[in-house]
């Protein structure tokens, strides 16, 4: 009772002057997103999992002020890629700094706009996945972003889109508070890139719902990077149809507190889901990728793949589960989760788990964690590298595996030269 109590009173300093439109398609889907997080409560340290991550920072009443990144000669990443741009700043939606929201085959719209409507598309979609990924696990701050969320943008993709959609994150107030909910709709047999990159806000919370249908491809390469003093936390929840693909990348860097949910379905014989980070952290850095698979369908194939870098007391968490349903024939789940700890004072928390419910699978999962091989440290060095550009050639080979998820090879080569330049900056 005294648990339920504090996470009670925890929910009721949080909400205390929020408020959200109880009009339109979006009344009834926030009125059941908040009443979910009214049973639940906010998260504390004492849950499981939440046991390596303290939640205070994101469930206090307000934010802790962060001061923005200040400006450096590196371009912005993603900046030579043809895409359609949509900014926010701090959370509210920069027109000016936008591109015009046309795109052949794609239809965009606005939360803020698109939520006076009395029907639209997004009604079968908002808090729906949200709603569907609060089982076995509880994930109340995904709740009250489905509540209170002020805007977002509502992607609905008929064809294949021609270029990627690009969401830019922009922060300027060290007190900033931004709530963002965007939903993707893939029809059957389309195709669509999403890019998102920038700090946000001093504190920011976002969902993401993707609804994947049959013979359909997403794609999603995010950059969380530059503010040294955000905290964050980010949610994917995706449900995917037959023979449909979905792959994410995250490439984390600096941030005091940064915490990625992935949680997704795959509910369609045949189909492929794979997620993917790199993080790299230095001195006061906690990164935690917390992601849950279903395997609800036969011959379906989904891959975890996270690398972390620590230095200077750094702390990286994994936690990630593969359930495979009853009937998940030929299910094939790959997980793996590995530090790199370049010093003794970093720490790496992993929880991998494997539930399996059918006889026919391949699934695997491990978790490791060490310091830079001193062989191949020596052989690189004996070949006439310096000490610190062998280092980084023996990070970056380490971090290969998670970023040969992306699968457009110029934006890899993009994540590869901004991970190459923080080793630099922070001293190989």
């Amino acid at each position: 009772m005294a648990l339920a109590k504090l996470k009670q009173d925890a929910l009721a300093a949080r909400i205390a002057g929020l408020s959200f439109a109880d009009s339109g398609w979006q009344g009834a889907a926030r009125a059941s997103a908040l009443a979910r997080l009214g049973a639940m409560g906010l998260p504390i340290r004492r849950d499981e999992y939440w046991r390596y991550t303290d939640p205070a920072a994101l469930t206090s009443a307000a934010p802790v002020a962060a001061a923005p990144f200040e400006a450096s000669d590196e371009s912005p990443i993603f900046d030579g890629i043809e895409r359609l741009r949509i900014v926010f700043t701090d959370g509210v939606f920069d027109a000016a700094a936008s591109d015009d929201l046309s795109l052949a085959g794609v239809e965009i719209e606005r939360l803020a706009e698109a939520g006076t409507r009395d029907i639209h598309w997004a009604q079968g979609l908002y808090g729906v996945l949200e709603a569907r990924g609060q089982k076995p696990v509880e994930r109340p701050l995904a709740a009250l972003n489905s509540a209170f969320a002020p805007d977002g943008i509502l992607i609905r993709v008929t064809g294949k889109a021609e270029k990627p959609v690009s969401i830019i994150y922009n922060h300027v107030s060290d007190a900033s508070d931004a709530m963002l909910h965007h939903c993707i709709k893939l029809e059957n047999g389309a195709e669509f890139t999403l890019l998102e990159n920038g700090p946000a806000a001093a504190r920011f919370n976002s969902v993401l719902e993707v609804e994947v249908a049959d013979g359909a491809a997403f794609h999603h390469i995010r950059a969380q990077g530059r503010d040294h003093e955000r905290r964050a936390v980010t949610h994917i929840f995706a449900r995917l149809g037959s023979e449909s693909l979905f792959k994410s990348f995250t490439m984390t860097a600096n941030g005091r507190l940064t915490r990625n949910e992935a949680v997704l379905e795959l509910t369609g014989d045949d189909s492929i889901a794979h997620v993917a980070g790199a993080a790299m952290g230095n001195r006061d850095f906690l990164q935690d990728d917390t992601v849950f698979i279903t395997h609800a369908a036969e011959r379906c194939e989904s891959r975890q793949v996270f690398k972390k870098v620590l230095r200077n007391g750094a702390t990286g968490v994994f936690q990630g589960k593969i359930l495979v349903k009853q009937g998940a024939q030929k299910t094939d789940g790959y997980q793996i989760s590995q530090a790199l700890l370049l010093d003794e004072d970093s720490n790496f928390l992993a929880k991998p788990e494997l539930e399996i419910y059918a006889d026919d699978v391949k699934c695997s999962h491990g978790s490791t964690s060490g310091a830079i091989d001193d062989t191949a440290l020596f052989y690189l060095r004996s070949r006439g590298v310096p000490e610190r550009a062998a280092q980084g050639l023996l990070v970056l080979a380490f971090l290969a595996e998670a970023i040969e998820e992306i699968a457009d090879e110029t934006i890899a080569e993009d994540i590869r030269s901004r991970l190459e330049g923080w080793l630099n900056r922070h001293g190989g």
